[in-house]
């Protein structure tokens, strides 16, 4: 899986959403707000190939959960990015 170009993350009043920058992403009716789990993904994983298991590393390596339990929040998630086209799997 990969980001697709185009969408960054923002802090907006004190809330962290995905924002398509350019004219060629523009759709308002569609914002995506990340929790802070989510945003530390997103920027660790911008602009690089990645797996549901290297999205599961990052997170046992920062937060205390289980591999099983990241691994299965990492798999949702990535369904959740690719539903909302902000991933090319």
């Amino acid at each position: 899986m990969k980001a697709k170009e185009g969408f960054k993350i923002r802090e907006v009043c004190g809330e962290k959403i995905i924002v398509a920058e350019g004219v060629n992403n523009i759709d308002f009716s569609n914002i995506i707000s990340m929790n802070d789990s989510s945003a530390y993904l997103w920027e660790s994983l911008g602009g690089k190939d990645f797996t549901c298991e290297d999205m599961a590393n990052l997170l046992t390596d920062r937060y205390e959960v289980s591999y099983e339990q990241a691994l299965e929040d990492s798999k949702r998630l990535a369904e959740l990015w690719n539903s909302a086209g902000i991933i090319d799997k």
